[in-house]
């Protein structure tokens, strides 16, 4: 497209402004669709035979296939124009969100949501790539934050947006919701964003890269998964583990030899970059993990509804857009490695108070910890996601800001499965008795213990005793979930916090941070929301 014919004094166009609305629009429905599917998981295990990990595979293998691809789709957008790419992705995650709405099955629902991904990764590049080349300097950093803002509101409200529409209009409406912003938002890129490439930028596309580590991901996820309902010592569950690690090894023996790696692996060099990458895995580890599991909790064992558990879990979001700019001024005075690690314990500590939900369930405690928690992400956002261009050098910024977009979504999903998994593995151990000695077989326990409360798979495995009985058992179920869940929030909280004790010594103060640039929030501050 063109320039615009109404161009300022310095050859920018007017209409910049309207174009990075529909930019956020579109980067706000990926990180949606991120957030909003596990509130919606108790509604839609009482329409389907879906088991828990079932429903957690549909809600993982969105973020498993955005991760995966995001690198690979940035590069396209580089050689093909990241409008264009812009302009696909709208037009996949739209359409793809519009048939699994409707598609019956969790089968279908996985697929669905896995071909959304593939929509949610040609986006993410191209929204932040399409903004330098449009705004003045002095102005990129308000069209970042505009940007970052727009993200964090839709990855940490995601749970409340996605329990009104489910309460109000049916779990569907989380996907279809995405058809309307998806259109808005490519009639405006359409209309006033202009086409960007990057004229230096390799045509090639490492595949073999590309398969072996989307495998690895797909691998370990789907074990840490499955080995819910199959037990970790099954051996199909050790071979996939296992393979996860040999195909990891493979990729970074494959990113050694080729031309034009898929991620140059002279970015490891950078002390500080590692940091701040161990720091991004860490915060969408415990955060996504966390989230996921809170949604459960508050309407399977407190019996909420999906409104009411999605607006209970709305303080992290104020302590996060309150923190944003203060982490970004910290960062600016005293370098990045302090907010960062001040961040990531508040992390822990609010984690941890959340965790004592598991004991005695009181709101303002719960509340407490979210705001805590919510206050270290907010704190350590800008200065984690700045190191990504302040420690790689130059020509390697634009790998590196992809890095941070595959540890946000991968993060996020190994979260919400290994988290999960440790809630399974305490309430099957704690509960397998008191169902046995129901009557219930060793299949039907397992069965039950990995099922959702109160859904249509737990109604079936419990027809076969009266009702008394059936009651005891949902309420010695839920007695020993809200254990499980305390523990395993506690778990995410103490990653957190040895992370924190961990990272100084991952993250030497060997490289100066210097004096801030101009544009104290470089485009690449984005990439770690």
């Amino acid at each position: 497209m063109a320039r615009s014919t109404g161009v300022p004094h310095d050859g920018y166009s007017e209409h910049r402004w309207k174009a990075l609305a529909g930019m956020c629009v579109a980067a706000g429905m990926v990180w949606l669709s991120f957030a909003d599917f596990g509130v919606a998981v108790p509604t839609i295990s009482q329409e389907l035979d879906a088991s828990l990990p079932d429903l957690q595979w549909a809600n993982n293998a969105f973020s498993l296939s955005t991760g995966a691809l995001v690198l690979a789709a940035g590069r396209l957008g580089d050689v093909y124009g990241r409008k264009r790419m812009l302009g696909v992705g709208l037009l996949v995650m739209g359409a793809v969100s519009l048939v699994a709405a409707f598609v019956p099955g969790v089968t279908g629902m996985i697929v669905g949501r896995a071909a959304m991904g593939v929509g949610a990764a040609l986006i993410l590049p191209a929204t932040l790539a399409l903004i330098p080349p449009m705004f003045p300097p002095d102005e990129q950093p308000r069209a970042f934050g505009a940007w970052m803002a727009v993200a964090w509101v839709g990855q940490a409200a995601g749970p409340a947006v996605g329990g009104v529409l489910t309460g109000l209009l049916g779990w569907r409406s989380t996907f279809w919701i995405n058809a309307p912003l998806a259109l808005v938002a490519l009639w405006l890129v359409r209309r006033f964003a202009e086409e960007s490439t990057d004229p230096n930028a390799s045509r090639h596309i490492d595949l073999p890269g590309l398969f072996t580590s989307a495998l690895a991901a797909f691998c370990l996820l789907y074990g840490c998964t499955a080995g819910q309902e199959e037990g970790f010592d099954d051996p199909v569950i050790i071979a996939l583990l296992v393979g996860s690690v040999v195909l990891a090894a493979l990729f970074v023996l494959l990113e050694k030899k080729v031309k034009d790696p898929l991620i140059d692996l002279r970015l490891f060099s950078s002390r500080p970059f590692c940091g701040a990458l161990a720091a991004n895995s860490v915060m969408n580890i415990v955060f996504a993990g966390v989230s996921f599991l809170l949604t459960l909790y508050l309407q399977q064992v407190r019996g909420y509804g999906p409104i009411a558990a999605g607006l209970l879990l709305l303080p992290s979001t104020a302590t996060i857009l309150l923190l944003n700019p203060i982490g970004g001024r910290v960062s600016a005075r005293r370098g990045p490695r302090l907010p960062v690690v001040v961040g990531v314990l508040l992390l822990g500590v609010g984690t941890l108070v959340t965790a004592l939900i598991g004991h005695d369930y009181n709101y303002l405690l719960l509340a407490l910890g979210l705001l805590v928690l919510g206050a270290g992400l907010g704190l350590m956002s800008i200065p984690l996601s700045d190191t990504a261009v302040a420690g790689p050098p130059e020509e390697l910024a634009g790998t590196a800001s992809g890095m941070f977009k595959v540890t946000s979504m991968l993060g996020g999903a190994f979260g919400v499965a290994i988290t999960v998994a440790v809630q399974q593995a305490v309430e099957s151990n704690q509960a397998a008795d008191k169902a046995k000695a129901a009557g219930l077989s060793s299949s039907e326990v397992n069965e039950l213990s990995n099922a959702v409360t109160d859904s249509n798979l737990a109604n079936q495995i419990l027809s076969s005793v009266d009702q008394a009985t059936q009651d005891a058992l949902t309420a010695a179920f839920r007695e020993v979930q809200a254990v499980a869940a305390g523990r395993a929030i506690a778990l995410s909280g103490l990653l957190a916090v040895v992370a924190a004790l961990l990272l100084p010594l991952l993250w030497r103060r060997s490289e100066p941070a210097g004096p801030p640039e101009p544009a104290a929030e470089p485009p690449e501050a984005l990439e770690a929301a």
